[in-house]
């Protein structure tokens, strides 16, 4: 992970709403023969008995879930909107371009779940999606009955213990002001991830330049 330490995001409740926002994370880990293994899925942050936890579902009898049974440790990456900084917007241009993104790493143990944490695991991951409307047909308690007993045969819920949790939200932190004007100023002008960077970047900059009088 790129480590420097004004990059990191050390407001717990700012963490917890990124990883709400963007749950759609990459799962990985290492099979029996040390290979990495990485799936795409929902995961959500809660805490369980004092504990902070991920939890999602997975497909059965595939090479991430046996590689997981192989070896508990995994490595969760949420991953926000990102985008090119070029170093023309800079007070020095002469300076190189570089690239703006936020990240959230989370280092963990898995374990499965039994029936019932997947009937919760799926009916928690459906109303998130749904706007927590309990009618939706596409709710565990809506469905078939025949299409929920195959289901429940085909994939498997988890819990992920968090063992260590990092960040980086890389926004230009490191720049002078005027720099960091121009930047979000250049960013606004940009697709949805620039406009996106560009707001994190308006409103943390106090925050950044705290000595600033506006």
């Amino acid at each position: 992970m790129y480590n420097i330490p004004y990059h990191k995001e050390k407001n717990e409740l700012v963490i917890n709403e990124f990883i709400a926002r963007y749950p759609f994370a990459y799962l990985s880990g290492c099979d029996q023969e040390n290979k990495p293994v990485c799936t795409q899925l929902p995961v959500f942050i809660e805490e369980k008995n004092g504990k902070k936890i991920l939890r999602g579902h997975i497909m059965k009898n595939n090479d991430h879930h046996k590689a997981f049974l192989h070896n508990q440790h995994v490595l969760v990456v949420f991953s926000g909107h990102h985008t090119y900084v070029s170093g023309t917007w800079y007070s020095n241009p002469h300076t190189p371009s570089t690239w703006n993104y936020m990240s959230v790493h989370v280092k963990g143990i898995i374990r499965y779940l039994d029936d019932e944490g997947l009937i919760d695991a799926l009916r928690m991951t459906t109303l998130h999606f749904e706007n927590n409307n309990p009618n939706s047909t596409t709710i565990y308690d809506n469905l078939p009955a025949e299409y929920t007993k195959k289901l429940m045969k085909a994939i498997v819920a988890f819990e992920i213990e968090i063992t260590e949790l990092d960040t980086v939200f890389k926004l230009s932190q490191d720049r002078d002001a005027a720099s960091y004007d121009n930047i979000i100023e250049q960013l606004q002008k940009q697709d949805e991830s620039g406009k996106v960077i560009a707001e994190e970047m308006r409103k943390r900059k106090k925050e950044v330049f705290p000595n600033l009088e506006s």
